[in-house]
């Protein structure tokens, strides 16, 4: 990577976290992670997560711990809201410099509209990589506080997973996840900013993103499509979790985010071959 182009990434990123709506994701996430930690451990869920733990032969005391609760916030909070907050950054990273004119200065300076693209796509992927991070370290942190560290009980019942690990495993598997699960939301952050180059609004940009990836998720839950899930985005993205399998499947592992990395190619190709034929002049 040439330094010119290591300081033009710095300047995108300067200007991508100068928004005050990158950082709404991060407050929203600390919120909705308090409201997990206390709905999570009032006495009816609190008694069904011992009935799963119990039954499996371990103490509810052990793996009830910080741990769990830090992968359970990440699981229930981490689609919906990762999504929301990507599809509003990426939707926004191109139509908004459009709308209010300030990409027609860019496009004055001898720089190739195909830098543009791949400055703007890697700066959403060092903030999809930073949100992620912050949502699970900020989890963990909160359940160590509240429960201590422990043992690491999943339980993922649409991936069909329910497993077992000790604490330092357990977080060893969790640290693996997170950069999984970054890589998975990828394809959220791909294409918000495929349909960012298109001639759009910024917010018709997020809501047509979100629309995808929430349509996708739902009838991809609907039993009479169950045959179909390999041709879903949200079954490849939920992948991440399989690291959680007492044997990781990697040949699996490799097939799905092969999947993904691929339509991520075809997203920034389509955006890039999009914003290649606007005419900024009009």
């Amino acid at each position: 990577m040439s330094s010119l182009f290591r300081l033009q990434l710095g300047h995108e990123l300067r200007k991508l976290f100068a928004r005050k709506r990158t950082y709404i994701g991060f407050g929203a996430f600390v919120l909705v992670e308090a409201l997990v930690l206390f709905l999570v451990n009032l006495p009816k869920p609190r008694s069904h997560f011992r009935r799963l733990i119990e039954q499996n032969g371990y103490g509810f005391d052990e793996y009830f711990s910080g741990l769990t609760l830090a992968l359970l916030m990440v699981m229930w909070t981490t689609f919906l809201l990762g999504a929301l907050y990507l599809a509003l950054v990426a939707g926004d990273v191109v139509s908004k410099e459009v709308e209010e004119g300030t990409l027609r200065m860019i496009l004055c300076r001898p720089v190739s509209r195909a830098r543009i693209v791949a400055l703007k796509y890697l700066a959403c992927i060092v903030y999809t990589f930073v949100l992620v991070l912050f949502i699970g370290l900020s989890a963990l942190a909160a359940g160590i506080a509240y429960r201590g560290f422990g043992g690491l009980f999943v339980f993922a019942p649409m991936e069909h997973i329910v497993a077992l690990h000790a604490a330092w495993p357990g977080l060893e598997r969790y640290l693996g996840a997170l950069a999984l699960l970054a890589l998975s939301l990828t394809s959220v952050t791909s294409l918000g900013l495929m349909l960012s180059c298109f001639n759009m609004k910024p917010a018709a940009a997020t809501i047509v993103t979100l629309s995808v990836i929430f349509l996708d998720s739902i009838f991809r839950n609907i039993p009479y499509f169950e045959s179909l899930q390999p041709w879903f985005i949200t079954t490849h993205m939920g992948a991440w979790l399989h690291v959680f399998t007492p044997f990781i499947p990697w040949s699996r592992l490799c097939e799905d985010y092969a999947y993904l990395l691929a339509l991520d190619a075809t997203f920034v190709i389509v955006g890039f071959a999009a914003f290649q034929r606007r005419d900024f002049k009009a």
